[in-house]
């Protein structure tokens, strides 16, 4: 479980194919606090540390996480949003983030708002997924690239979010333009709530 809280960027050291996995090394600053087995986020897909070395990590991701996300995307020198699974004594600064991508979506626009900046993301329509949750709504959370952000100006497959300078420089925001493919993992709560609507 995570918050969408980014905590830094990681950044891409090696990437190795095992038959239809990759196993991803990167470098970040915790790097001497994780453990093996240990649950990262990574533009906000949750993947299991299973080696630590020389000052860095590897996750593994398997073929149906590759297909449904951007991390097949990922080159040597890529930044990486990371995130450590969340602790359960504290406030919830994000919002409740599985670390489960729901699908990809792509930039289509960058607009300068005087100071922050406004990003519109499109995906797929398909109105069985939205049915079953997969939507947003406005003043609602979604999760891009890992980062817990608030919807303005929803369509039935688009959306935008507007982001600080903060966030622009402690994330991969500031790497996204026109044409970026991010991850977006949909509010868990929206999708209970179509399930039980169809009970």
């Amino acid at each position: 479980m995570f918050s969408g809280i980014i905590e830094e960027f990681a950044t891409v050291v090696a990437i190795k194919k095992d038959r239809d996995n990759i196993d991803f090394t990167l470098k970040c600053s915790f790097v001497d606090e994780l453990g093996i087995d240990q649950s990262v986020a990574h533009n906000g897909v949750c993947l299991t540390v299973v080696r630590i070395e020389n000052g860095t990590y590897t996750v593994t991701a398997m073929k149906e996480t590759l297909e449904r996300s951007n991390l097949g995307l990922l080159k040597v020198g890529d930044k990486v949003n990371v995130e450590r699974s969340m602790l359960m004594n504290g406030r919830l600064d994000g919002h409740i983030v599985q670390g489960h991508v729901d699908e990809t979506a792509r930039c289509t626009h960058v607009e300068d708002a005087n100071g922050s900046t406004y990003f519109t993301f499109e995906y797929k329509e398909n109105r069985e997924m939205a049915r079953n949750g997969y939507f947003t709504v406005d003043k609602g959370s979604v999760t891009v690239n890992g980062v817990s952000l608030t919807v303005c100006n929803p369509t039935a497959n688009s959306f935008q979010v507007a982001i600080i300078p903060y966030t622009f420089d402690h994330t991969n925001f500031c790497d996204i333009s026109v044409g970026s493919i991010v991850n977006i993992e949909f509010d868990i709560i929206g999708k209970y709530i179509a399930r039980l609507s169809q009970l």
